[in-house]
């Protein structure tokens, strides 16, 4: 095994002409979300939120503008970005679904209930569809050890899962991402 580096001095940041971080939400930031915090760089969680939610994942180009507006470094952000899984630096699907794998959804079938969304989505942990509909995850504990096998359905628990009401939640998230890709929305 070998240590193959990234060429991370030389590598492009894909880039547009429009801002992530618009002068309004700039504004916005500054009066409702710096004052909370005693130094800027408090406000970089909420921020990330924000940026990921509208675009389903955080850009570099975002992350410098960010930093810029914070007053903190590129770096800074990154190792934020990076550290907590929940932050994503490439597009996920409008619909996001987190399998529980611990060890009570194991027992309750948990296994049965990721194989069916692998063949019904054609996915595996951790892919997007090229339509940019749906991504799967496997997740730890989501803490309903109570009622599993349960699963995240952007970010909304649904508890007991069986195969038919998997079915109805995959239906409903097509036909979410379907109205939402007609209207020109970014996230649902």
């Amino acid at each position: 095994m070998s240590w193959n580096a990234k060429p991370s001095a030389t590598a492009r940041i894909a880039r547009r002409a429009e801002p992530y971080l618009s002068d309004a939400m700039k504004d916005r930031f500054r009066k409702e979300i710096l004052p909370r915090y005693a130094v800027p760089h408090g406000a970089l969680m909420p921020i990330l939120h924000e940026i990921q939610h509208q675009h389903r994942y955080i850009p570099h180009q975002a992350m410098e503008e960010i930093a810029t507006f914070l007053g903190i470094t590129s770096a800074d952000v990154l190792d934020t970005v990076s550290f907590y899984d929940e932050f994503k630096t490439e597009p996920v699907g409008r619909c996001v679904i987190g399998v529980c794998q611990s060890i009570a959804c194991e027992v309750c079938g948990h296994a049965g209930i990721l194989d069916h969304l692998r063949d019904t989505l054609g996915l595996e942990p951790g892919e997007t569809d090229d339509s940019g509909t749906f991504t799967l995850l496997t997740m730890e504990c989501l803490g309903s050890c109570d009622t599993a096998p349960v699963a995240l359905f952007n970010e909304v628990l649904h508890e007991n899962l069986t195969i038919d009401a998997v079915d109805r939640l995959v239906a409903e998230a097509r036909e979410k991402s379907a109205s939402s890709a007609r209207s020109g929305s970014h996230h649902g």
